[in-house]
């Protein structure tokens, strides 16, 4: 199960930045890198909410513990 939830981010991850860079290096700082900004933070939130369920507010986000791809998908899993 914790296979699909990581796929499924990497997956919204990889649409959202345009980029594969983010399977093949998935400890890299999307914030710093460029690849994600507030507006793809919105987007990246409603995503995991459509598609896995998950409740992740705007207000809540601390971008520190969502800054890298592995980050994100142990967040994730940690809220499921």
């Amino acid at each position: 199960m914790m296979d699909d939830v990581r796929t499924t981010v990497l997956n919204i991850l990889t649409d959202l930045t345009g980029s594969d860079e983010v399977k093949e290096n998935p400890d890299m700082n999307l914030f710093e890198s460029g690849l994600l900004d507030s507006m793809g933070t919105v987007q990246l939130l409603l995503e995991l909410q459509s598609q896995l369920g998950v409740d992740a507010p705007v207000s809540e986000f601390d971008r520190s513990e969502w800054a890298t791809p592995n980050k994100i998908v142990a967040k994730v899993e940690s809220m499921k």
